[in-house]
């Protein structure tokens, strides 16, 4: 079996990490420690699992626009505001599992993620790609960089499926995620590709995608559809390539943006973060790959890639295997950190059934595992950047000294003391 992961965790080998990216989108298409308030399906959402007042005769609802967003109020179901760390204090192990491209195409995965969440206590990030909201007749619309005029390498969604799109959002919205964007046109080779892609090119595509989320109502002629319950220009503040390409080029936009994070890069290490260009780096992680004297990326599409080599409907007689193997992977990845460093884990997923769906299964019980353990919080990356941002630098500087899979000798009491 080739070593995917492990050549891009080198940095070498580009093939490799646009084949991460390659079916990276719907290709048709622990608790938060502290959370005040009742929990879901209590206060912020009715029996039916739906948010409460979402419809558009709201008083307390300002529609922005032509209405396709609208000011809300305060998200719900958000943690308590973070705080420095004790003098001695253990740090949480963050989890973040996040979503690319974050699509409804008709398979059910995006309302049962927001159920397990909403099950666990716990919030996502979710990567919106803008074309999933832009009708295919209105594909003109879209001017991708260097690709002609309503290209895309991903498909246009159907227009039912646009609008279980807007409901998943919506709901996941008011469920207490956070929503990121993962573009358009998810382009990862050619001379069109986003590696490319220069500073400016990097603001017309995000100011394209910024559009199609703001104006979905206007391109569609859908006026009875209730709006997305938030700004976007305000909720969005952060983001993931396709393919894990571009990033370079993608950084100075996003800080003259204000975005406070990117979570493109890839073949990162079980380490604390840093920034780059005044913006928080959350890259993909390489954790341990049973089996293998290598790692693999902590990503679904990555650990398929080295399983049935990119293959996404492989021998249906190795799926069991293939599904241990992931979960295997991704609690080696979260003992790892959890037993030692406790730097934050990031997971990478697609709402894709490939090769049976295992990789939806695996990931979901991941999550069941780890949930509820001491000191883990399930966030989404924006919760996660909060709580760095209220840290004092010296701790997070004394935190990143750490290695992948080095405990604090001494102990956590003594770790912040020592010289």
């Amino acid at each position: 079996m080739r070593d995917i992961s492990r050549r891009s965790l080198l940095g070498a080998g580009l093939g490799t990490v646009a084949a991460v990216g390659v079916a990276g989108c719907n290709s048709s298409g622990a608790s938060r420690a502290g959370r005040p308030g009742p929990g879901p399906g209590s206060g912020t959402t009715g029996s039916d699992g739906k948010g409460e007042g979402r419809g558009r005769g709201r008083k307390d609802v300002r529609e922005i626009g032509d209405g396709s967003t609208a000011d809300t109020g305060k998200q719900p179901n958000q943690p308590p505001a973070p705080v420095p760390l004790e003098p001695g204090q253990t740090p949480p192990q963050f989890v973040i599992f996040s979503w690319d491209g974050a699509g409804e195409v008709g398979n059910g995965l995006f309302s049962r993620f927001l159920g397990l969440a909403r099950d666990h206590d716990a919030a996502m990030t979710f990567f919106l790609s803008g074309l999933y909201l832009l009708p295919e007749s209105k594909k003109t619309l879209y001017r991708p960089p260097n690709n002609g005029i309503g290209a895309s390498d991903i498909g246009y969604l159907a227009d039912d499926h646009i609008k279980q799109t807007l409901e998943n959002v919506r709901q996941a919205w008011f469920d207490g995620h956070e929503i990121g964007t993962h573009f358009n046109g998810h382009f990862c080779t050619g001379s069109g590709s986003v590696a490319g892609w220069t500073p400016d090119q990097w603001r017309s595509e995000i100011d394209q995608a910024v559009s199609f989320v703001t104006e979905w109502r206007t391109n569609s002629g859908w006026t009875d559809l209730d709006p997305l319950p938030f700004d976007y220009r305000k909720e969005l503040v952060g983001s993931r390539t396709p393919c894990l390409l571009g990033q370079d080029n993608l950084l100075p936009t996003a800080r003259d943006l204000g975005w406070r994070y990117d979570a493109s890069s890839p073949g990162g290490t079980q380490i604390w973060p840093t920034k780059r260009e005044d913006v928080w780096d959350l890259p993909l992680q390489g954790i341990p790959f049973p089996g293998h004297t290598f790692e693999v990326l902590s990503m679904d599409y990555n650990i398929l890639a080295n399983q049935s080599q990119n293959s996404t409907r492989g021998m249906p007689s190795r799926y069991p295997e293939w599904r241990r193997q992931a979960v295997q992977s991704y609690l080696a990845g979260f003992d790892r950190a959890y037993e030692s460093n406790r730097a934050p884990f990031f997971i990478g997923n697609h709402f894709e059934e490939w090769n049976g769906g295992i990789y939806m299964d695996a990931v979901e019980e991941t999550l069941k595992r780890i949930a509820g353990k001491p000191d883990v919080r399930l966030v989404s990356f924006r919760q996660f950047v909060d709580w760095l941002d209220a840290q004092d630098p010296a701790v997070l500087a004394k935190l990143r000294t750490l290695e992948v899979g080095e405990s604090p000798d001494g102990g956590w009491n003594t770790f912040f003391n020592q010289a």
